[in-house]
């Protein structure tokens, strides 16, 4: 299931708001909070998490969008989705920034100890669009293996190719979208969403299950890549 609400029922609310109604305007941003906060559960550093609840940030970012929403209608050079997620891309920058000013210290000590950042999700599964609730035990428990294993290659990655492959992956942005949230042309996005997925293969190799039968790879390259 797609990150973010439908296409077609944002522009309708964004040609209602266009012509003043509030009431369309608050429907707006009312059916983005629940993406926005999924979007920040993964995105947040996860010792700042437990400082700050990601429905404040939820809320900050919707303030900021309804303040700016003029400003926006006046020039939409990009989707209302992704505006959105540039202004809680920015919001968690900021707070990373104050929060590790802060307390560098006891936030790096804490990191030191404690498992790879992608390992504590409050029950959100990166790996959920791959979930089949009618798996056979060992079926499952090897599902179990690779999402592991998924998490802990991620970790290994460079920001850069985690950034790519959870916009393609995890919020199924399409690679347009990916490009002009990055700035990027197409096919500059397209290669660096190529590289991101050779490099996750390589960290996860071709080890074997306890089956004895490789792993699949959890991602796989559309036609066109």
């Amino acid at each position: 299931m797609p990150l973010w609400p439908e296409h077609s029922v944002t522009q309708n609310l964004l040609a209602q708001a266009r012509v003043g109604d509030r009431a369309a305007v608050n429907r707006l941003l009312e059916r983005h909070r629940a993406s926005l906060r999924k979007l920040i559960q993964l995105r947040l550093d996860r010792q700042i998490a437990r400082r700050v609840d990601a429905s404040d940030i939820v809320q900050d970012v919707l303030l900021e969008a309804n303040t700016r929403l003029e400003d926006y209608l006046n020039d939409s050079r990009m989707p209302f989705h992704l505006w959105l997620r540039q202004l809680a891309q920015d919001r968690m920058i900021d707070m990373h920034r104050r929060h590790r000013g802060a307390q560098r210290r006891s936030l790096d000590r804490e990191r030191s100890l404690a498992a790879p950042q992608f390992a504590d999700q409050s029950g959100f599964d990166l790996m959920g669009q791959l979930a089949d609730h009618e798996l056979t035990p060992a079926a499952a428990s090897i599902r179990k293996e690779l999402e592991t294993r998924f998490l802990l290659a991620m970790e290994q990655l460079e920001e850069e190719d985690r950034d790519i492959l959870l916009m393609r992956h995890f919020e199924q942005l399409g690679n347009n979208e990916v490009a002009t949230a990055l700035g990027l042309s197409a096919a500059a996005a397209g290669m660096r969403h190529l590289r991101a997925l050779r490099r996750l293969r390589a960290v996860l190799g071709d080890r074997p299950s306890s089956t004895g039968v490789p792993h699949p790879s959890p991602f796989k390259p559309s036609r066109n890549e």
